[in-house]
């Protein structure tokens, strides 16, 4: 083969590539196709949830866990009262609450499927109750037995990105809106911080609109892992009353099946744990 028959070759091989690169469609796959407002839409979503997701890690684990809760009440700085809670949470299961102080002893609330039930001692059978049903001063139950944000709400960023740019602030706000029923909350604003996602300040929101808590959160670190240590709830209605919910503990511990079994539940009060 001669030298300029190669030559003559190689331009007809390299003139072909290019019409095939020219021609929409060709040597492409359908994903490679999407149009860039599609594409920035899709990455836009992937963001929001991305930060949510990371906001949620500081809040639970994936594995089974045991936390311990004190819920602290005060007035005018003053505490009033505290109640003990051990909550224990399986990925799969749900969330099982075991209240630990003499006032409440031997009470139990389960949540299964966004239902909840409280078990009462001596009683045979759960009462359903809302996840709305006050625990001490404002926390409720659905406060106690964590869900998660990203599973449970849908997220949408409340500025937009030339917005959130210009204000080059290291807090960015989300609004999460309820996607499934049994939620405590209709819809939450929440800030994270920019960087990390830790999540700084929330407000919540009933069906009807109407605010019903502000809570700000205090990290601390558990277990050599970063977490909401602290979630304060601040009365909307008496400036002087404030709430604290405090996780003194977070461990991945074995939870056996049965502790999410209702008639387990109403055979033994759990009280040894």
């Amino acid at each position: 083969m001669s030298n300029q028959f190669r030559f003559l070759l190689m331009l007809n091989l390299c003139l072909s590539l290019q019409t095939v690169a020219a021609e929409p469609g060709l040597g492409l796959d359908k994903a490679s196709q999407e149009t860039p407002a599609k594409v920035i839409r899709e990455a836009k979503i992937q963001t929001v949830e991305n930060r949510l997701q990371q906001a949620d890690s500081y809040r639970f684990s994936l594995s089974p866990t045991k936390t311990v809760t004190y819920v602290h009440e005060y007035e005018q700085e003053k505490l009033e009262k505290t109640q003990v809670y051990e909550v224990f949470t399986k990925p799969g299961k749900g969330s099982l609450a075991v209240f630990k102080s003499a006032s409440q002893a031997g009470q139990k609330v389960l949540m299964q499927d966004e239902k909840f039930w409280i078990f009462m001692p001596k009683t045979r059978r759960p009462i359903r109750i809302s996840p709305m049903q006050k625990l001490l001063g404002d926390a409720a139950v659905g406060d106690l037995t964590t869900l998660s944000w990203s599973e449970s709400y849908s997220a949408e960023f409340v500025e937009s990105k030339v917005e959130r740019e210009a204000k080059e602030s290291d807090e960015i706000e989300l609004r999460l809106t309820a996607k499934i029923k049994g939620v405590s909350y209709q819809k939450i604003d929440l800030v994270v911080n920019s960087e990390t996602n830790f999540p700084i300040r929330a407000k919540f929101y009933l069906k009807s609109g109407k605010l019903a808590k502000v809570a700000n959160f205090i990290r601390g670190e558990l277990n050599e892992k970063f977490w909401v240590t602290e979630m304060i709830l601040e009365n909307s209605v008496v400036g002087s009353r404030k709430t604290v919910m405090q996780t003194v503990s977070a461990e991945t511990v074995d939870i056996p099946d049965k502790f999410f079994n209702p008639s387990f539940l109403i055979r033994n009060n759990l009280g040894n744990l």
